[in-house]
C-alpha cells in the first residue's frame, strides 16, 4: 500500500541521515581507512562497521582474545576432571555490540564467504543461535586482524581472473 512505501521512504532517509552523520565523526576523528576496511567484511554494515571501530581504537588490544572478551563473545567453560559443563557466552561487554554483531551474522550466513563456515557448524549440531554467535566471533577476529594489519578484507571465495 502507499502508507506502507511511505513508511519506507521516511525510515530509509532516516537511516541515511544516521549514516552520514556516523560518517562525519569517523572522518572528524580521521578515521575513515578503518572504517572502510570494517565495511569491506560481509555483513557488516554502516552501524557494524563504526561500533567496531570504536571499540578497537577504546582498548589498547593486543590480542583477538582480549578484543573479543571485551565484546562478552567469549566463552566461559565449566569443566574439572570427568565433568564436562556448557559453554556459556561471558557477556561482559556491550550488550548492543553484540546484537549487532549477531545481526551482522544472521546476514552473512547467506553469503558465499561465510556460508560454508556457518553450515558446517550446522553440520556439526550446533544450533542456529549458536552458529551465528560463532560466526560474530569470527567476524569481530577479522576486524581486529584488518584494524591492527592496517589490510583489507580479501574474499577467499572470489573467483580469480
Amino acid at each position: 500500500s502507499q502508507e506502507k512505501k511511505s513508511l519506507i521512504q521516511h525510515l530509509d532517509k532516516s537511516m541515511n541521515s544516521i549514516v552520514k552523520r556516523i560518517e562525519k565523526h569517523i572522518e572528524k576523528a580521521g578515521y575513515q581507512d578503518d572504517y572502510k576496511r570494517c565495511l569491506g567484511i560481509p555483513g557488516v554494515g554502516a552501524l557494524n562497521a563504526a561500533n567496531l571501530l570504536a571499540i578497537y581504537h577504546r582498548g589498547n588490544f593486543t590480542r583477538a582474545d582480549a578484543f573479543i572478551a571485551f565484546m562478552g563473545l567469549d566463552v566461559r567453560v565449566r569443566e574439572s576432571g570427568y565433568y564436562r559443563g556448557k559453554r556459556k557466552l561471558t557477556k561482559r561487554g556491550d550488550p548492543e555490540t553484540r546484537r549487532l554483531l549477531f545481526n551482522a551474522a544472521r546476514s552473512g550466513s547467506r553469503m558465499p564467504v561465510w556460508n560454508t563456515y556457518y553450515l558446517s557448524l550446522r553440520a556439526r549440531g550446533h544450533s542456529t543461535t549458536a552458529a551465528a554467535v560463532a560466526l560474530s566471533r569470527k567476524i569481530a577476529r577479522l576486524a581486529f586482524a584488518l584494524l591492527r594489519d592496517q589490510s583489507e578484507f580479501i574474499d577467499p571465495s572470489a573467483k580469480k581472473t
